[in-house]
């Protein structure tokens, strides 16, 4: 039991030492899960860290619900065949956290391959335990 909690006592240490607490590694995680997702277009793990109430904004001005956004993912409308986050931030103001990161993805929307990379927003909002995303916004970037 000792060597237990020295266990846990030292991995504590190394998440704090890295500048990561408990919320933020929670959120990370969360942002981890959604990339996964949207590559994947699975639908049960995207809804769970959305919010019902999602308001999701690209980079041409286009706002999709957390419905509409989840159904252009899982039937592959939107369809990212790569997604890597970059310089990505997280900073904690309660029981909200603001991510940003520049992702850098490739897709093949309606047969059209491209390659993106969009400055990114993203709001979660911890809910009787949860994190859920309930904000995004992208934008362009400079190459």
């Amino acid at each position: 039991m000792r060597k237990l909690s020295v266990m846990i006592l030292l991995c504590a240490v190394v998440l704090t030492a890295k500048g990561q607490s408990k919320d933020e590694a929670e959120v990370a995680a969360g942002v981890e899960k959604l990339r996964a997702a949207m590559v994947s277009g699975n639908k049960a793990d995207l809804e769970s860290v959305l919010s019902k109430d999602l308001t999701y904004g690209h980079s041409g001005g286009k706002i999709e619900n957390m419905s509409s956004f989840v159904t252009a993912i899982s039937t592959k409308k939107s369809d990212f065949k790569m997604i890597t986050l970059e310089n990505q931030t997280i900073s904690i103001v309660e029981d909200v956290a603001i991510v940003r990161h520049i992702l850098v993805a490739d897709t093949n929307d309606g047969g059209k391959p491209a390659h993106i990379r969009l400055g990114i927003v993203l709001v979660w909002k911890k809910h009787k335990g949860d994190w859920k995303m309930i904000a995004r916004r992208a934008f362009h970037v400079a190459d």
